[in-house]
């Protein structure tokens, strides 16, 4: 993958798109983070609440998740919990993208079964190594 500037492109190839949900309720953030992702090899389809969200990660394939945990409807945390006690859905990896940093928020979401917790403001970097990261492991995995 290539990052390239503050937008951020990442290098495709003849794959399947990697689909990723966002569950975020702030229009610009969803925004930002869907611009940086989103190109030919990488899907990003956003829900703005924790309802929608679940919905979504039901009615779809997704291959990674990211939620914030301070949603409308239904707060990531539960949604999470919800996702990852469904055996369609367990094993879709779930960074919680939020700003709530306390150690007691961390531990909250990973009781409810988050893989990860990245900490806004987060660098785009970070999004588009776990991205990398994750799609390189489904090509290995295919």
């Amino acid at each position: 993958m290539a990052y390239e500037g503050p937008r951020g492109t990442m290098a495709g190839n003849a794959q399947a798109p990697f689909h990723i949900l966002l569950v975020e309720d702030e229009p610009v953030i969803r925004e930002l983070v869907r611009s940086m992702l989103s190109d030919g090899a990488v899907d990003v389809v956003c829900a703005a609440n924790g309802i929608e969200g679940l919905k979504l990660a039901r009615d779809r394939t997704f291959h990674l998740i990211l939620m914030d945990v301070v949603l409308p409807q239904l707060d990531g945390v539960s949604v999470c919990r919800i996702l990852k006690s469904d055996p369609v859905t367990a094993k879709v990896p779930l960074y919680m993208l939020t700003a709530k940093a306390k150690k007691a928020d961390v531990e909250s979401a990973t009781q409810a079964g988050a893989d990860g917790y990245i900490h806004k403001p987060f660098r785009g970097a970070e999004l588009m190594d776990l991205v990398e990261r994750l799609r390189a492991a489904r090509t290995a995995a295919d």
